[in-house]
């Protein structure tokens, strides 16, 4: 796994760790699964070909937040991806922008889609959050997640059990600020009463999430994996530190 900044980092030298969400702590379900369950709310009857040829279209839209990034950014709309998660309404904006890109059954779907993307039932835990978020819960090292996003997530960490295990959530659109901006990082070094050198980040994007080495913290990545295929990353990310 890709390592930033921590050189000098041995076991018992961490202090608090930063997780991201979205790719490393918790995976939004696939694209398909997330049509399928929006179109069934809706009462729209699609064939199943026609399903399926309309989540692969939403999928190259990169219309599901948390899911791919669009493979052709119209250019009308770069300003706001740029800035989409420093406020809900530029979220849902950029998404349900997207999202009518492709061609749907029925205008509403638009809306429709983007509200189950922050439903706890569009998310599911890898494999190891649980134990892992406890395992440093039970030995008193403080938990902050840092997420760039557009809307609330502590219900989706509440609803799969594990919101007693963080103790601070630094959200983008609570601050006004994006990673990879150090500022984000060093609000959540300051919620966890720690310096930067002594918090390890760990998340899976090689610029978002390394922006926390500007303020020294060590930083190590995980793969953006569906669930089934990473079962143990997190306790690796962790290796060396003495903390699992």
């Amino acid at each position: 796994m890709d390592v930033y900044g921590d050189e000098g980092l041995v076991a018992g030298a961490v202090k608090g760790v930063m997780f991201d969400f979205s790719g490393t702590l918790f995976r939004v379900e696939p694209t398909e699964d997330w049509l399928r369950a929006v179109v069934a709310d809706a009462g729209i009857d699609l064939a199943e070909a026609e399903l399926t040829s309309l989540a692969t279209r939403l999928e190259e839209a990169g219309a599901l937040p948390g899911g791919a990034s669009p493979r052709r950014l119209p250019a009308r709309l770069e300003p706001l991806w740029r800035e989409r998660d420093l406020s809900p309404e530029q979220h849902r904006a950029a998404y349900t922008a997207l999202t009518r890109e492709v061609p749907l059954p029925s205008a509403e779907l638009a809306d429709a889609l983007y509200e189950r993307h922050w439903t706890p039932a569009a998310w599911r835990p890898y494999p190891d959050t649980a134990a892992t978020l406890a395992a440093l819960h039970e030995r008193g090292v403080p938990v902050a997640v840092v997420s760039n996003i557009g809307w609330d997530l502590r219900p989706v960490f509440r609803a799969h059990g594990v919101d007693r295990f963080v103790d601070a959530f630094v959200l983008s659109f609570e601050h006004g600020v994006q990673k990879p901006d150090p500022r984000l990082f060093r609000i959540a070094c300051e919620a966890l009463g720690a310096e930067p050198a002594d918090v390890l980040m760990v998340g899976d994007d090689a610029v978002a999430d390394a922006g926390a080495t500007a303020l020294g913290c060590p930083v190590r990545l995980v793969e953006h994996l569906p669930v089934e295929q990473r079962p143990d990353a997190l306790s690796a990310a962790l290796g060396r530190t003495g903390l699992l």
